[in-house]
């Protein structure tokens, strides 16, 4: 009997790892670069569960040589990473001086990554805010000023790094700016009304004023790269923004409503203005004149500024209503179903756990709802304990493994079964690195970081996806070198790839994911299969790599 076709990517499809520049960089005084919000708030005490900050990191500022190499050995076809603002502009404002040093060290890293064959995918903004900007007028809260900062430093990237960049995105998750930062006060700046944790701050009025003031950065940033950089450049612009699938927690009508309740404040209110034009309804309705509104001619600017939709998921909620948590649509969150069992597997993390069939239905819903390319820019996993762990025993990340085994079967059943066009999938993180709030206790790189070396040692979900990735692979014909011309592409993997293989991975499993070859979702109609079966059927035979 004839061994089943394995199913391929699409044609460009985009695959390797993400990360943050605050979260990996370290030397925050070097080079000219100035304070973030991330700096201070990090040394503050009590602000970190392990008491450390962002000042060495995983030092990649200076071993990105050693980063950039060790990804050309996983043989990945692009890399998301971020530009630090304030190394790029130390005092952040349209008028303050741009720092030479940075644009060289993020010039010199884009034609490192294009000589090694690998595809850079740009984010500006990843929650570092310049400290002066903060300081000086209240940094996201003030729009007259905070606009008009962010899209100039928008246009100095666009001007050092475009000719190099296709893909950017403006913003990283600007819900956890605003509602992390601005709700909760657990992350940078840290306001809130919560006096016992922060000196100032009102979470009834500030997140939503926020998050408001991000869309129109972002819009004001799409709009210069549009008119100003595309028609020469080329390239893709678009906002990535986080959001779980939220399911009812039984069949009672306020559950089910609460579900889409959940949706609507965590995406829908950045995806719905941007994509359909106005802000969810329910929000409005729960916010009344607190939720701010555009004009008609900043709403001209807001609607349809973005190229695709960038999502970031991790896990799935089960859904009540009836919750008192406005921040999260006055929605209760839980992993327990009715009859007590938990939903999956339990991450470190007290917010994830692993659920592989939402990440197939946000796929669908993201699809339907919006109707754009999706790039997955962000999905993952923390190992319960794993900081605790030996080396030895960390590298094993079974639960990891198993995480990546649902997600990437799901991610095939949405291309192939249900017709979602998805263009990316970048797990998060290429390395263990800093996690905000969570310092270092929380790892979530599928290479192990030791900080007292800074050595790193690929795990088995590494292995993994690599293996996974170089199966279905459908690669391009043509690459971009550091010059901009064109040139052939191949990585060998398989000094990784040929240590293991998917089923060692399998026997700890202890969630049933859908197979790849599993029937489509009820809702969902196959689109262009036959399209995505006709794939190149050879990788390309020459290496380029300049010296």
């Amino acid at each position: 009997m004839a061994e089943p076709t394995t199913r391929k990517l699409p044609k460009d499809f985009l695959w390797g790892f993400a990360t943050a520049s605050f979260q990996i960089e370290g030397s925050e005084d070097v080079d000219g670069r100035g304070k973030s919000i991330w700096d201070d708030f990090a040394k503050t005490p009590g602000k970190t569960l392990d008491g450390k900050d962002g000042s060495v990191a995983t030092d990649s500022y200076r071993l990105w040589k050693e980063d950039i190499a060790l990804l050309a050995d996983y043989g990945v076809k692009s890399y998301r990473f971020s530009l630090s603002w304030s190394r790029i502009i130390p005092l952040g404002g349209r008028d303050d001086p741009v720092n030479p040093k940075g644009i060289e060290f993020y010039s010199k890293f884009i034609d490192e990554l294009l000589s090694n064959g690998i595809i850079p995918f740009v984010t500006l903004y990843h929650w570092d805010l310049p400290q002066a900007l903060h300081d000086r007028y209240g940094g996201w809260l003030n729009k007259d000023e905070i606009v008009k900062d962010y899209a100039n430093y928008a246009r100095v990237c666009f001007e050092a790094f475009g000719d190099r960049v296709k893909y950017w995105l403006t913003l990283n998750e600007p819900w956890c700016c605003a509602i992390l930062g601005y709700g909760r006060g657990v992350f940078a700046p840290g306001r809130s009304s919560d006096r016992e944790r922060c000196p100032e701050g009102d979470s009834s009025t500030e997140p939503w004023i926020v998050g408001h003031n991000l869309i129109l950065a972002h819009a004001h940033a799409v709009k210069i790269f549009r008119e100003q950089f595309k028609p020469m450049q080329k390239g893709q612009i678009g906002i990535t923004l986080n959001g779980d699938w939220t399911m009812p927690y039984d069949d009672n009508q306020e559950n089910i409503e609460a579900a889409q309740h959940a949706l609507d404040f965590a995406i829908g209110w950045y995806a719905d203005p941007i994509y359909l034009g106005f802000y969810p309804p329910y929000m409005r309705e729960v916010l009344g004149d607190r939720m701010p509104d555009f004009t008609s001619d900043e709403w001209m600017i807001v609607k349809g500024s973005s190229d695709f939709y960038g999502m970031n998921t991790y896990t799935t909620n089960l859904c009540r209503g009836g919750g008192d948590d406005e921040l999260q649509g006055n929605v209760d969150y839980t992993f327990t179903r009715p009859d007590g069992t938990q939903l999956g597997t339990q991450a470190h993390c007290a917010w994830l756990q692993d659920y592989p069939e939402g990440f197939r239905h946000l796929l669908n819903y993201l699809w339907k709802r919006y109707k754009m390319p999706i790039f997955v820019t962000e999905n993952g996993f923390a190992v319960k304990g794993e900081n605790d762990l030996p080396l030895e025993e960390a590298l094993v990340d079974n639960d990891r493994v198993h995480y990546f085994e649902g997600t990437t079967a799901a991610l095939m059943n949405a291309i192939h079964e249900d017709g979602v066009d998805i263009r990316s999938y970048f797990p998060w993180s290429f390395i263990d690195n800093f996690e905000w709030a969570d310092g270092y206790s929380t790892r979530f790189g599928v290479t192990y970081v030791d900080y007292e070396t800074q050595k790193r040692y690929p795990k088995a979900s590494a292995k993994f996806l690599l293996k996974w990735f170089k199966e279905r692979d459908t690669p391009s014909e043509i690459g971009l070198d550091s010059n901009n011309a064109m040139s052939p592409i191949v990585h060998d993997t398989s000094k990784l790839v040929g240590e293991t293989n998917a089923s060692e991975f399998s026997a700890t499993s202890t969630i049933k994911v859908t197979p790849e070859n599993s029937p489509p979702l009820k809702t969902a109609q196959s689109r262009g299969i036959t399209s995505r079966l006709s794939r190149y059927i050879s990788f390309v035979l020459s290496s380029f790599k300049s010296q």
